[in-house]
């Protein structure tokens, strides 16, 4: 059982600070467990035991940043909620963590050569889905998750990737376009 604010999330929070300090330093490519857990004063076998992985721990690193600096909202419309949501990964894909957002988004953790996706994004999957459901059960025309990644999620990470952040209008054009293809549906 981890206790909030307790031991638990001290090591956690001085873990993820130690990263942060270290991908300011160097490349993602770069990071060690052993070089964490001399940046944090965490002892190795806590990292190997907590992550396993420096993937894992990215992946935390990241599941941490996206609850805190972007959680879902909740408006009580589909619209709404889709305008902030798709403006705030937008910004996000901009800020300093653009680069292990990236990086969680390319990371495959499938078994046996099968891809399959990160935990960050198989969480942050899970909690699009409960909001395009919310849409459904309040009567409105919701697009599949499928359709929100293709035409909303997908343009916007492209962009980040290939270096031409998405501009102010890019967000609601794009939930524009979702839209109306959920209405036509």
């Amino acid at each position: 059982m981890q206790r909030p604010g307790g031991r638990t999330a001290r090591v956690r929070n001085a873990v993820h600070e130690a990263v942060i300090a270290l991908l300011a330093e160097q490349s993602w490519e770069e990071l060690s467990l052993p070089a964490v857990a001399e940046r944090s004063g965490v002892h190795q076998a806590t990292l190997y035991r907590r992550w396993r992985t420096v993937p894992a721990l990215l992946d935390d690193v990241v599941a941490e940043h996206l609850t805190r600096a972007a959680p879902l909202p909740d408006t009580g419309t589909l619209r709404g909620d889709l305008d902030a949501y798709a403006a705030g990964v937008a910004r996000g894909l901009t800020g300093p963590f653009r680069v292990l957002i990236l990086r969680a988004a390319m990371v495959d953790t499938g078994g046996a050569g099968t891809p399959a996706l990160s935990g960050v994004l198989a969480q942050r999957s899970r909690q699009l889905q409960e909001m395009l459901d919310r849409a459904r059960d309040r009567g409105e025309a919701a697009p599949t998750l499928d359709e929100l990644v293709e035409l909303v999620l997908a343009p916007l990470y492209f962009y980040a990737l290939f270096g031409r952040p998405a501009g102010a209008a890019d967000p609601r054009r794009l939930v524009d376009r979702l839209l109306e293809l959920a209405a036509a549906a």
